[in-house]
């Protein structure tokens, strides 16, 4: 076999940090239905990424904010929060343009960080900011976490597509349709997309 040849390394594989993942139409898992992802890393241990286009409306950030003795500004209320994903919800996360970086701040691309501080919280909805919060953000709680090869695997059966982000489908999320847009990248709508292009999963294959 010639070195062409040579299957391709880990190092190498088109891993999808970065990318935006999208939820086929006949999703079998009701918590990642109709779904965007935007993927924060991917390589060949671990996936992890959040769910950008599901606002929790039972949630009130003022009392998110008080359990964390954070004295909420005035309208703190008129920022959302969104379900992240089933993983660790217990804990927050900002997902934002980097015009604003903590210490923490996690730089994710060039423009893009996630933050997972209290500070973050006081910046974007404290009464008492220590400096301006990011030009866009969306505050998120629990993240989605896959094992080695697990979103992998689940790409292979067309659980999921991906397309390249934009900043108007992350940060506009709970004023739009993200994921009809995000599908729109593609160039496609649910309309157009076959039951036998998106398999059923059983009811006992949940997706994390």
């Amino acid at each position: 076999m010639g070195s062409d040849d040579q299957p391709p390394s880990a190092s190498t594989r088109d891993f999808l940090t970065g990318q935006l993942l999208i939820a086929m139409p006949n999703m079998g898992d009701p918590r990642f239905e109709r779904s965007v992802v935007y993927i924060c890393a991917h390589d060949k241990d671990h996936a992890m990424g959040v769910i950008i286009n599901k606002r929790l409306q039972d949630v009130v950030l003022s009392e998110l904010l008080n359990q964390l003795d954070i004295d909420p500004r005035d309208g703190a209320n008129a920022t959302p929060v969104f379900f992240g994903g089933p993983v660790q919800t217990e804990r927050g996360a900002v997902l934002h343009t980097l015009d604003y970086q903590l210490d923490a701040t996690i730089e994710l691309a060039p423009d893009l960080g996630l933050t997972a501080t209290k500070d973050a919280l006081i910046d974007i909805a404290g009464k008492e900011p220590k400096q301006a919060p990011p030009r866009a953000f969306i505050l998120t709680i629990g993240h989605a976490g896959w094992g080695p090869g697990q979103l992998e695997q689940e790409i292979a059966m067309n659980a999921w597509v991906h397309c390249a982000p934009s900043e108007a489908i992350i940060f506009e999320g709970a004023q739009s349709d993200a994921w009809s847009r995000a599908l729109a990248k593609l160039g496609v709508t649910s309309a157009m997309l076959s039951p036998e292009w998106a398999m059923a999963r059983r009811d006992d294959q949940p997706l994390n």
